[in-house]
Protein backbone atom coordinates (compact mmCIF):
# COMPACT_ATOMS: atom_id res chain seq x y z
CA UNK A 1 0.00 0.00 0.00
CA UNK A 2 1.32 3.41 -0.98
CA UNK A 3 2.13 5.67 1.94
CA UNK A 4 0.58 9.10 2.04
CA UNK A 5 3.05 11.96 2.03
CA UNK A 6 2.96 13.96 5.25
CA UNK A 7 1.89 17.52 4.57
CA UNK A 8 4.12 20.01 6.41
CA UNK A 9 2.41 22.72 8.47
CA UNK A 10 1.66 26.00 6.75
CA UNK A 11 4.56 28.44 7.17
CA UNK A 12 2.24 31.43 6.67
CA UNK A 13 -0.35 32.62 9.20
CA UNK A 14 -4.00 33.06 8.31
CA UNK A 15 -5.04 36.42 6.93
CA UNK A 16 -8.43 37.73 8.06
CA UNK A 17 -9.29 34.18 9.11
CA UNK A 18 -8.41 32.74 5.68
CA UNK A 19 -5.81 29.98 5.25
CA UNK A 20 -2.99 30.39 2.76
CA UNK A 21 -3.23 28.46 -0.50
CA UNK A 22 -1.16 25.27 -0.52
CA UNK A 23 0.09 23.67 -3.76
CA UNK A 24 2.05 20.46 -4.18
CA UNK A 25 4.07 20.29 -7.39
CA UNK A 26 3.00 17.18 -9.34
CA UNK A 27 5.14 14.35 -10.65
CA UNK A 28 6.11 14.33 -14.30
CA UNK A 29 6.22 18.07 -14.72
CA UNK A 30 8.13 19.50 -17.66
CA UNK A 31 8.58 22.93 -16.08
CA UNK A 32 12.04 24.30 -15.45
CA UNK A 33 11.04 26.49 -12.50
CA UNK A 34 8.32 26.75 -9.87
CA UNK A 35 7.43 30.06 -11.48
CA UNK A 36 6.72 28.40 -14.84
CA UNK A 37 4.43 25.83 -13.21
CA UNK A 38 2.46 28.43 -11.24
CA UNK A 39 1.95 30.60 -14.31
CA UNK A 40 0.58 27.58 -16.19
CA UNK A 41 -1.52 26.30 -13.29
CA UNK A 42 -3.07 29.36 -11.69
CA UNK A 43 -5.92 31.33 -13.19
CA UNK A 44 -4.09 34.56 -12.51
CA UNK A 45 -3.75 37.59 -14.74
CA UNK A 46 -0.61 38.42 -16.73
CA UNK A 47 2.32 39.21 -14.48
CA UNK A 48 0.54 38.29 -11.21
CA UNK A 49 2.80 35.35 -10.34
CA UNK A 50 5.93 37.37 -11.20
CA UNK A 51 4.76 40.22 -8.97
CA UNK A 52 4.05 37.84 -6.08
CA UNK A 53 7.52 36.32 -6.42
CA UNK A 54 9.16 39.76 -6.47
CA UNK A 55 7.26 40.68 -3.31
CA UNK A 56 8.32 37.49 -1.53
CA UNK A 57 4.74 36.26 -1.16
CA UNK A 58 5.29 32.70 -2.43
CA UNK A 59 7.18 30.58 0.09
CA UNK A 60 8.42 27.04 0.63
CA UNK A 61 7.90 24.75 3.62
CA UNK A 62 10.54 26.63 5.63
CA UNK A 63 8.79 29.95 5.06
CA UNK A 64 11.61 31.30 2.88
CA UNK A 65 10.44 33.20 -0.22
CA UNK A 66 10.97 31.50 -3.56
CA UNK A 67 12.63 33.31 -6.42
CA UNK A 68 11.68 33.33 -10.11
CA UNK A 69 14.62 30.98 -10.68
CA UNK A 70 13.74 28.38 -8.01
CA UNK A 71 14.00 25.06 -9.88
CA UNK A 72 10.94 22.85 -10.26
CA UNK A 73 10.98 19.83 -7.93
CA UNK A 74 8.14 17.29 -7.97
CA UNK A 75 6.53 16.92 -4.54
CA UNK A 76 7.60 20.36 -3.34
CA UNK A 77 4.97 22.27 -1.35
CA UNK A 78 4.54 26.01 -1.80
CA UNK A 79 2.24 28.43 -0.02
CA UNK A 80 0.90 31.89 -0.73
CA UNK A 81 -2.03 34.16 -0.01
CA UNK A 82 -4.20 35.14 -2.93
CA UNK A 83 -5.27 38.75 -3.18
CA UNK A 84 -8.62 38.83 -1.42
CA UNK A 85 -11.51 39.83 -3.67
CA UNK A 86 -13.43 42.99 -2.94
CA UNK A 87 -16.42 41.68 -0.99
CA UNK A 88 -19.36 43.76 0.22
CA UNK A 89 -19.95 43.42 3.93
CA UNK A 90 -22.82 41.02 4.55
CA UNK A 91 -25.31 42.70 6.90
CA UNK A 92 -26.36 41.12 10.14
CA UNK A 93 -24.56 39.81 13.19
CA UNK A 94 -22.97 36.39 13.46
CA UNK A 95 -24.07 35.39 16.96
CA UNK A 96 -22.11 32.84 18.99
CA UNK A 97 -24.82 30.72 20.62
CA UNK A 98 -22.50 28.35 22.45
CA UNK A 99 -18.78 27.81 22.93
CA UNK A 100 -16.67 25.32 24.84
CA UNK A 101 -13.23 23.76 24.35
CA UNK A 102 -14.56 21.43 21.64
CA UNK A 103 -17.24 23.23 19.62
CA UNK A 104 -18.63 26.61 18.65
CA UNK A 105 -22.26 27.01 17.57
CA UNK A 106 -23.03 30.19 15.63
CA UNK A 107 -26.25 31.70 14.30
CA UNK A 108 -25.47 33.14 10.87
CA UNK A 109 -27.41 35.75 8.90
CA UNK A 110 -28.74 35.29 5.38
CA UNK A 111 -26.22 35.83 2.54
CA UNK A 112 -23.17 34.82 4.60
CA UNK A 113 -21.40 31.76 3.17
CA UNK A 114 -20.30 29.05 5.59
CA UNK A 115 -16.66 28.83 4.50
CA UNK A 116 -14.34 30.38 1.89
CA UNK A 117 -15.20 29.34 -1.64
CA UNK A 118 -15.17 31.11 -4.99
CA UNK A 119 -15.80 34.85 -4.60
CA UNK A 120 -16.80 34.53 -0.93
CA UNK A 121 -13.61 34.42 1.12
CA UNK A 122 -13.28 36.77 4.09
CA UNK A 123 -17.04 37.39 4.16
CA UNK A 124 -17.79 33.90 5.44
CA UNK A 125 -18.87 32.56 8.80
CA UNK A 126 -15.67 30.55 9.24
CA UNK A 127 -13.31 33.42 8.46
CA UNK A 128 -15.23 35.86 10.65
CA UNK A 129 -15.25 33.49 13.62
CA UNK A 130 -11.58 32.55 13.30
CA UNK A 131 -10.60 36.21 13.34
CA UNK A 132 -13.03 37.20 16.10
CA UNK A 133 -12.46 34.28 18.45
CA UNK A 134 -8.75 33.85 17.78
CA UNK A 135 -9.10 30.15 16.90
CA UNK A 136 -7.07 29.57 13.71
CA UNK A 137 -7.88 25.84 13.70
CA UNK A 138 -11.66 26.37 13.78
CA UNK A 139 -13.40 24.25 11.14
CA UNK A 140 -16.98 23.78 9.98
CA UNK A 141 -18.57 20.41 10.79
CA UNK A 142 -21.28 20.93 8.15
CA UNK A 143 -22.54 23.63 5.78
CA UNK A 144 -25.55 25.82 5.15
CA UNK A 145 -26.34 27.44 1.81
CA UNK A 146 -25.24 31.07 1.67
CA UNK A 147 -28.86 32.19 1.35
CA UNK A 148 -30.03 30.20 4.39
CA UNK A 149 -29.78 31.70 7.88
CA UNK A 150 -29.41 29.85 11.15
CA UNK A 151 -27.29 27.47 13.18
CA UNK A 152 -23.86 26.17 12.22
CA UNK A 153 -21.62 23.81 14.18
CA UNK A 154 -17.85 24.39 14.19
CA UNK A 155 -15.10 22.31 15.75
CA UNK A 156 -12.20 23.76 17.74
CA UNK A 157 -9.69 20.89 17.57
CA UNK A 158 -8.68 19.43 14.19
CA UNK A 159 -8.30 15.94 15.66
CA UNK A 160 -11.96 15.98 16.78
CA UNK A 161 -13.51 17.30 13.59
CA UNK A 162 -14.11 13.84 12.13
CA UNK A 163 -16.16 12.76 15.13
CA UNK A 164 -18.57 15.67 14.68
CA UNK A 165 -18.75 15.29 10.90
CA UNK A 166 -19.66 11.65 11.44
CA UNK A 167 -22.73 12.77 13.41
CA UNK A 168 -24.08 14.44 10.28
CA UNK A 169 -23.00 11.62 7.97
CA UNK A 170 -24.74 9.02 10.15
CA UNK A 171 -27.87 11.18 10.58
CA UNK A 172 -27.44 11.46 14.33
CA UNK A 173 -28.16 15.19 14.32
CA UNK A 174 -31.80 16.26 14.50
CA UNK A 175 -32.09 19.33 12.29
CA UNK A 176 -35.14 21.56 12.34
CA UNK A 177 -35.82 24.37 9.87
CA UNK A 178 -38.48 27.02 9.47
CA UNK A 179 -39.67 28.50 6.19
CA UNK A 180 -42.22 30.94 4.80
CA UNK A 181 -44.13 30.16 1.63
CA UNK A 182 -47.62 30.52 0.24
CA UNK A 183 -50.44 28.87 2.17
CA UNK A 184 -52.54 26.41 0.19
CA UNK A 185 -55.39 24.67 2.03
CA UNK A 186 -55.45 22.03 -0.71
CA UNK A 187 -51.97 20.79 0.26
CA UNK A 188 -52.55 18.28 3.09
CA UNK A 189 -50.06 18.63 5.93
CA UNK A 190 -48.20 17.25 7.79
CA UNK A 191 -46.64 14.93 5.26
CA UNK A 192 -43.32 13.32 4.38
CA UNK A 193 -41.81 14.03 0.98
CA UNK A 194 -39.43 11.48 -0.57
CA UNK A 195 -37.73 11.72 -3.96
CA UNK A 196 -34.52 11.05 -5.84
CA UNK A 197 -32.57 14.31 -5.99
CA UNK A 198 -29.68 15.06 -8.34
CA UNK A 199 -27.44 18.13 -8.28
CA UNK A 200 -25.16 18.23 -11.31
CA UNK A 201 -21.82 19.96 -11.01
CA UNK A 202 -21.89 23.41 -12.58
CA UNK A 203 -25.71 23.52 -12.68
CA UNK A 204 -27.38 25.89 -10.23
CA UNK A 205 -30.59 24.00 -9.52
CA UNK A 206 -31.09 20.44 -8.32
CA UNK A 207 -33.85 18.31 -9.81
CA UNK A 208 -35.94 15.24 -9.02
CA UNK A 209 -35.79 12.03 -11.05
CA UNK A 210 -39.29 10.54 -11.31
CA UNK A 211 -39.48 6.83 -10.59
CA UNK A 212 -35.95 6.55 -9.21
CA UNK A 213 -35.35 5.17 -5.73
CA UNK A 214 -35.67 7.98 -3.16
CA UNK A 215 -32.42 9.32 -1.73
CA UNK A 216 -33.96 12.28 0.14
CA UNK A 217 -36.67 12.63 2.77
CA UNK A 218 -38.24 15.69 4.42
CA UNK A 219 -41.16 16.05 6.80
CA UNK A 220 -43.24 19.20 6.25
CA UNK A 221 -45.50 20.63 8.95
CA UNK A 222 -47.64 23.76 8.96
CA UNK A 223 -47.03 25.85 12.08
CA UNK A 224 -49.35 28.77 11.30
CA UNK A 225 -50.97 30.66 8.45
CA UNK A 226 -52.77 33.94 7.86
CA UNK A 227 -54.79 32.80 4.89
CA UNK A 228 -52.12 33.69 2.32
CA UNK A 229 -48.74 33.00 3.88
CA UNK A 230 -47.75 29.89 5.79
CA UNK A 231 -45.01 29.33 8.34
CA UNK A 232 -43.65 25.80 8.06
CA UNK A 233 -41.50 23.47 10.11
CA UNK A 234 -39.21 21.36 7.93
CA UNK A 235 -37.50 18.26 9.29
CA UNK A 236 -34.95 16.81 6.86
CA UNK A 237 -34.12 13.15 7.34
CA UNK A 238 -31.34 13.38 4.73
CA UNK A 239 -29.08 16.23 3.68
CA UNK A 240 -29.10 16.55 -0.10
CA UNK A 241 -28.17 19.87 -1.70
CA UNK A 242 -31.22 22.21 -1.80
CA UNK A 243 -33.37 19.35 -0.52
CA UNK A 244 -35.87 21.42 1.45
CA UNK A 245 -36.20 24.00 -1.30
CA UNK A 246 -36.85 21.33 -3.94
CA UNK A 247 -39.34 19.44 -1.79
CA UNK A 248 -41.32 22.56 -0.92
CA UNK A 249 -41.38 23.53 -4.59
CA UNK A 250 -42.61 20.03 -5.47
CA UNK A 251 -45.57 20.62 -3.14
CA UNK A 252 -46.38 23.81 -5.01
CA UNK A 253 -45.09 25.88 -2.09
CA UNK A 254 -41.77 27.42 -3.24
CA UNK A 255 -40.05 29.44 -0.54
CA UNK A 256 -40.31 33.19 -0.64
CA UNK A 257 -37.13 34.77 -1.96
CA UNK A 258 -35.87 31.63 -3.69
CA UNK A 259 -33.87 32.57 -6.82
CA UNK A 260 -33.74 28.99 -8.16
CA UNK A 261 -37.11 27.33 -7.59
CA UNK A 262 -39.43 27.12 -9.40
CA UNK A 263 -37.33 28.98 -12.02
CA UNK A 264 -33.70 30.06 -12.11
CA UNK A 265 -33.47 33.84 -12.18
CA UNK A 266 -30.74 36.07 -13.47
CA UNK A 267 -27.82 36.98 -11.20
CA UNK A 268 -28.19 39.85 -8.76
CA UNK A 269 -25.56 42.37 -7.70
CA UNK A 270 -23.25 41.05 -4.95
CA UNK A 271 -24.36 43.86 -2.63
CA UNK A 272 -28.10 43.25 -3.16
CA UNK A 273 -29.27 41.85 0.16
CA UNK A 274 -32.97 42.50 -0.33
CA UNK A 275 -35.64 39.82 0.12
CA UNK A 276 -33.57 37.07 1.70
CA UNK A 277 -34.59 33.47 1.17
CA UNK A 278 -37.14 32.63 3.83
CA UNK A 279 -35.40 29.58 5.21
CA UNK A 280 -33.93 29.31 8.69
CA UNK A 281 -31.96 26.50 10.34
CA UNK A 282 -33.89 26.79 13.59
CA UNK A 283 -32.51 23.99 15.79
CA UNK A 284 -29.69 21.46 16.12
CA UNK A 285 -29.96 18.55 18.54
CA UNK A 286 -27.33 15.85 19.12
CA UNK A 287 -25.28 13.99 21.70
CA UNK A 288 -21.72 15.30 21.77
CA UNK A 289 -19.43 12.49 20.54
CA UNK A 290 -16.53 13.74 22.66
CA UNK A 291 -18.14 14.76 25.96
CA UNK A 292 -21.38 12.75 25.86
CA UNK A 293 -23.40 15.90 26.58
CA UNK A 294 -26.92 16.08 25.12
CA UNK A 295 -27.14 19.39 23.23
CA UNK A 296 -30.08 21.30 21.81
CA UNK A 297 -29.42 24.71 20.28
CA UNK A 298 -32.09 27.08 18.97
CA UNK A 299 -31.68 30.08 16.68
CA UNK A 300 -32.94 33.40 17.96
CA UNK A 301 -33.71 34.69 14.46
CA UNK A 302 -37.09 35.22 12.85
CA UNK A 303 -38.12 35.18 9.21
CA UNK A 304 -38.81 38.69 7.96
CA UNK A 305 -41.62 37.84 5.55
CA UNK A 306 -43.65 36.27 8.36
CA UNK A 307 -43.06 39.18 10.72
CA UNK A 308 -43.88 41.78 8.04
CA UNK A 309 -44.31 40.88 4.39
CA UNK A 310 -44.25 44.56 3.38
CA UNK A 311 -40.93 45.17 5.16
CA UNK A 312 -39.40 42.04 3.62
CA UNK A 313 -40.58 42.95 0.12
CA UNK A 314 -39.10 46.41 0.63
CA UNK A 315 -41.87 48.33 -1.08
CA UNK A 316 -40.50 47.49 -4.53
CA UNK A 317 -41.66 45.11 -7.19
CA UNK A 318 -43.23 42.07 -5.57
CA UNK A 319 -40.84 39.15 -5.27
CA UNK A 320 -41.85 35.81 -6.77
CA UNK A 321 -42.66 33.15 -5.79
CA UNK A 322 -45.16 34.07 -3.16
CA UNK A 323 -48.53 35.66 -2.67
CA UNK A 324 -49.29 39.35 -2.51
CA UNK A 325 -49.01 40.83 0.94
CA UNK A 326 -51.90 40.09 3.31
CA UNK A 327 -54.73 42.48 2.69
CA UNK A 328 -53.49 43.33 -0.80
CA UNK A 329 -55.60 43.20 -3.98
Amino acid sequence: MRRRTRVPPAPLPQREGVDPVRIRLPEGGAWATVRDHLVARLAAGPGVVDRMLREGRIVGADGAPLSPATPYAAGLYVWFHRDLPAEPRVPGDLHVVYRDEHIVVADKPHFLATMPRGTHVAETALARLRARLGIPALSAAHRLDRLTAGLLLFTVRPEERGAYQTLFRDRRVRKEYEAVAAYDPDVPLPRTVRSHLVKDRGVLAAYEVPGAAPNSESRVELLAHDGRLGRYRLLPRTGRTHQLRVHMNALGLPLLGDPLYPVVRGPVAPDDFRRPLQLLARALEFTDPVTGTAHRFVSGRTLDAWESYAAWAGGGERAEPGPPPPGGP
